[in-house]
């Protein structure tokens, strides 16, 4: 049976750095965002029932984000309704993983772990932590980000000192060599229970 570790963390955190330094020591990802993007692309799943509550973000590459990012600012009711189609398909796509990967460290790279109350679908909750000062520098930094966007995203998610306080393990992404020395850490743990199960 595999070990399931959720890895989650507020946007600009260090969640894929972190995701990295995990897949490096040789635990598979699965990387929500990315399974979203898929859905998104040009023949995906999430494509057809998108269409029909927002057709202008849609274009031949498949759903437009900025288009889309637009659409949800100026109402406040679609990113419900996006969520309601996009989240079946996540939640498919997870449990297939699972089910390739017996045996397996499996770590799930989910931004709103928490504020979607499914820390009980993992056996232990990682959680990143960042200052606020480079929390925010990482991000503007994206293509594309404006602080509209950047607001919008944080009333979403929970703070992180919420995330931390309900997590099993704590991540500092401070510096590379505290994100090393934590990974290496929450791994050891890991692989003790492991064995003694």
């Amino acid at each position: 049976m595999s070990y399931l570790l959720g890895l989650t963390g507020s946007i600009g955190m260090g969640k894929s750095t972190t995701a990295a330094l995990f897949a490096a020591r040789g635990c598979l990802i699965w990387d929500a965002d990315l399974t979203v993007h898929r859905a998104y692309s040009e023949g995906g799943d999430g494509i057809a029932e998108i269409r029909k509550i927002a057709a202008t973000a849609i274009d031949s590459n498949g759903v437009n984000r900025d288009k889309l990012r637009t659409l949800i600012l100026e109402d406040r009711t679609l990113l419900a309704k996006i969520e309601a189609i996009i989240h079946p398909i996540v939640q498919k796509d997870r449990q297939a993983f699972i089910t390739s990967n017996p045996g397996s460290i499996l770590v799930f790279d989910i931004p709103l772990l928490f504020e979607l109350n499914s820390e009980s679908d993992f056996d232990a909750v990682a959680c990143v932590l960042s200052t606020l000062e480079m929390q925010k520098t990482r991000v503007m930094a994206r293509p594309g980000m404006t602080r509209a966007h950047l607001e919008m995203i944080i009333s979403k998610q929970l703070p992180a000192a919420d995330k931390a306080a309900r997590a099993n393990y704590i991540i500092d992404t401070a510096t590379e060599d505290t994100a090393i020395a934590a990974v290496d850490s929450v791994l050891k743990d890991i692989k003790r229970k492991v064995e003694n199960a």
